[in-house]
């Protein structure tokens, strides 16, 4: 799978979430955060594609939310070494 589409999946899937997605510019990878009643994703607009779709990842796996599709899980379990995947085939 190309890495563009790897990004458009993470971030469609963050969005699915509930969360706001925001590419900020400053020195940060990024996260999730609470910001009042909004949960908000931000992402240093300035890192490298591969740098993006990182942090999307690791973001996902910290949340590790239910119901979490099989091609989503796959690209976080390769990226950050989690067993996402795994975990939804037992549940």
């Amino acid at each position: 799978m190309k890495k563009t589409a790897q990004l458009t999946l993470l971030e469609s899937a963050i969005k699915g979430f509930g969360y706001s997605l925001r590419y900020e510019k400053g020195n940060f990878l990024g996260g999730e955060c609470r910001l009042r009643d909004d949960n908000v994703v931000v992402v240093n607009k300035f890192l490298p594609l591969e740098g993006k779709i990182y942090t999307l990842a690791l973001v996902i796996s910290k949340l590790n939310p239910p119901g979490l599709s099989a091609e989503i899980a796959k690209i976080v379990d390769s990226l950050i070494g989690t067993t996402l995947f795994n975990r939804d085939l037992r549940g």
